[in-house]
């Protein structure tokens, strides 16, 4: 197995033991060595009383997308920070899909790019920047 294939495996078993984005209706559609894509649908019980998408949903999307992206390195990575803007309403039904790409990792930092649409038109629903840090331990 080469090594950038010990990474995506690390960062599959990562997803596999991710009990919330799984009970989120998250699916991991794409595992590469620094990229990822995942999916979730909005449920009414992810609508505000807007009755729209409630940011906390569309950041954990983004953010479930980042750690496979900047974990598929195959060491254990954390997020250090994250920022994100919202650019339009996810509604009721919604599927959005989150693409993330590691854009800059250096010593034992990195920061990825996420960027979350609505897969029926593309329209970008948000825009994520996430900074990770690699631990100097093994995974648990």
């Amino acid at each position: 197995m080469s090594e950038a294939q010990a990474g995506v495996a690390f960062a599959r078993q990562m997803w596999a033991d991710d009990e919330a984005s799984r009970r989120l209706g998250m699916e991991a559609v794409a595992v590469e060595q620094d990229r990822a894509v995942v999916r979730m649908t909005i449920r009414d019980d992810m609508v505000n009383g807007h009755a729209i998408c409630h940011g906390g949903y569309i950041f954990t999307l983004a953010d479930s997308c980042f750690a496979l992206a900047c974990n598929s390195r195959g060491r254990l990575t954390v997020a250090a920070g994250a920022d994100i803007s919202f650019t339009a309403p996810g509604r009721l039904g919604d599927v959005l899909v989150a693409e993330g790409q590691v854009r800059s990792a250096f010593g034992r930092s990195g920061i990825t790019d996420v960027t979350v649409k609505r897969e029926s038109d593309g329209q970008i629903i948000a825009e994520f920047r996430g900074r990770s840090r690699t631990l100097a331990v093994s995974r648990p």
